[in-house]
């Protein structure tokens, strides 16, 4: 690694958690094409539709400790 590389990472390990949580975020949409809030956005209204499916009685749905014990299964 570069020195300028050891020198960021030694300045970023100094920083709060929120702040390097935040510097992750930001580098991490820096190698993708949409950014991190359009993607929030995205999610917020699939999540949106997904509860007023549920709420309008179009899906059913399944008790975790059922689901737990699908996955559990099938694993084996």
């Amino acid at each position: 690694m570069s020195s300028t590389f050891n020198e960021i990472e030694k300045e970023a390990r100094s920083l709060s958690a929120d702040e390097r949580a935040r510097l992750a975020e930001v580098l991490l949409e820096s190698l993708s094409d949409t950014p991190v809030q359009e993607v929030m956005i995205s999610w917020d209204q699939e999540i949106e539709r997904r509860v007023a499916a549920f709420e309008r009685g179009e899906v059913k749905a399944h008790l975790a400790e059922d689901v737990l014990a699908e996955a559990r299964r099938l694993l084996k």
